[in-house]
């Protein structure tokens, strides 16, 4: 049991199940598109930095290359790292009247949602028993991000269970749980 959502326990409250997203580095489906496109621009936004500041071009160049670079950068290696670390710092919980998410990175956020105002709970199981849960209704045209931080996607982002062992021991807790509080 997790003594980060063990704190987080309100009176009366008991932790029915707790548990961490899989750690480490992990590809998903939309790599396929992302690793290549991010190669591309990048190699692009460095060969131009380059031959900008080689052919003495106007600050203005040098900053737009440098700006396209780092962004390039962040698409290559930043972003997996930046999912290692959110994921290294999320804890989950489901308790007999709610369902928590707290994340450590980059700021302490709490995620609670009460069980009997869940309006939808889905969930998608690998193989090997792992997966996510989905806590609402998806926006499909933000599914594509899995755990990217974009400017202002986060208020969009349904809250998940994302990369848990046994989703659908997990998924049943959280139903049973979320009949009994009804």
């Amino acid at each position: 049991m997790s003594q980060k959502i063990k704190s987080e326990l309100l009176k009366d409250e008991s932790i029915l199940w707790s548990g961490r997203p899989r750690q480490g580095i992990i590809f998903r489906g939309p790599d396929a598109f992302m690793i290549p496109f991010s190669l591309i621009w990048c190699g692009f936004a460095v060969s131009f930095l380059f031959y900008a500041y080689e052919d003495g071009a106007p600050f203005i160049f040098l900053l737009v290359g440098s700006i396209f670079s780092l962004i390039g950068i962040h698409l290559v290696v930043g972003r997996f790292i930046t999912d290692i670390l959110r994921r290294k710092s999320t804890y989950y919980g489901v308790t007999n009247n709610r369902v928590l998410i707290l994340s450590e990175f980059p700021t302490r956020k709490l995620k609670s949602l009460k069980l009997d105002s869940l309006s939808e709970i889905s969930f998608a199981e690998k193989q090997d028993g792992s997966g996510s849960i989905t806590l609402g209704l998806q926006y499909p045209r933000i599914l594509w991000s899995h755990g990217e931080a974009w400017p202002g996607i986060e208020k969009l982002k349904i809250p998940m269970f994302v990369l848990i062992n046994d989703v659908k021991n997990v998924y049943e807790i959280i139903n049973n749980a979320r009949n009994m509080s009804k």
